[in-house]
């Protein structure tokens, strides 16, 4: 037994970490891919924050019909619940809530974060058409608080540092979610009955709808590319292949007409994921 093993809960944190990456591990995504160009140990406990976000997630998304609306409410509520207490000091017997907690813990990730992103989870139980209003509201706490989450690991406590990239990140993690709307139009409306946004109502949406969405979608990502180079060497590389990623599935939306888009899921083939994965890797991230 090794000495860090000896230490008192060692063995279970690890467990749990071991836990959060390989959820994270069982989803074929764009941040999977990324992941594993970030240094350790920021790798590990990115993946753990990651974790919990799908955990949150499958509860809302999973399309299994014999979850009914208030089973998934309590699975939520519930998991809300354990979070809480977890960040609190407690063990968790939910691994990938014990992972994330101790991440959490680490880096100054408090319930400031926490709250909107389950606020937002909720919302997709309850909320099936968003107005600009309640848009904003819903993609600050299931995206840009996880981007700032990722913030915090990143910068590992430098107060300074995560200030001078709060905006860069929130502006990368905004142009993640919106191009996910985008790509999963499709899924949303018929499997999820959502609509996120009026200019992506389907009874509407065409090419000018398309194109004004994702105008807004690159100016994000040219907010967000200020802040790649003053980042850390440990993750300097994977946020610029996460951002090399979404670019490409923008370009690619872009090119694909609106009447395809609202009937199919458009995405990056895994050799060209695999170029932009190079690409950022020889380039530093610079």
């Amino acid at each position: 037994m090794s000495a860090s093993d000896a230490a008192p809960g060692a063995l279970y944190d690890r467990v749990a970490r071991d836990s959060a990456s390989r959820v994270i591990a069982g989803y074929s995504t764009s941040f999977g891919w990324a992941s594993r160009l970030l240094d350790e140990p920021v790798r590990t406990d990115v993946r753990s924050i990651y974790a919990l976000v799908r955990l949150a997630d499958e509860i809302v998304d999973d399309p299994d019909p014999r979850l009914r609306p208030e089973d998934r409410a309590r699975l939520l509520a519930e998991l809300e619940q354990q979070t809480g207490a977890a960040l609190a000091g407690e063990r968790s017997t939910n691994l990938v809530v014990h992972a994330f907690a101790l991440a959490a813990r680490e880096h100054g990730i408090d319930a400031g974060l926490v709250d909107p992103f389950f606020r937002s989870m909720r919302a997709d139980l309850t909320v099936t058409a968003h107005d600009a209003a309640s848009l904003d509201t819903y993609i600050h706490g299931s995206a840009e608080v996880v981007g700032l989450m990722c913030l915090r690991v990143f910068v590992g406590g430098d107060e300074s540092s995560f200030t001078r990239l709060r905006d860069p990140a929130v502006h990368l993690a905004a142009a993640f979610q919106k191009v996910n709307f985008l790509r999963d139009l499709a899924e949303d409306h018929s499997h999820l009955g959502r609509t996120y946004g009026p200019e992506l109502d389907l009874d509407v949406f065409d090419d000018a709808r398309r194109d004004a969405a994702l105008d807004q979608i690159d100016a994000d990502l040219r907010s967000a590319a200020q802040g790649i180079p003053q980042l850390p060497p440990s993750s300097r590389r994977a946020v610029a292949a996460a951002h090399g990623l979404y670019r490409e599935l923008a370009l690619r939306l872009r090119r694909t007409p609106s009447a395809q888009i609202r009937v199919r899921r458009v995405r990056v083939p895994g050799p060209v994921k695999a170029r932009v994965l190079a690409s950022a890797l020889l380039g530093g991230g610079r």
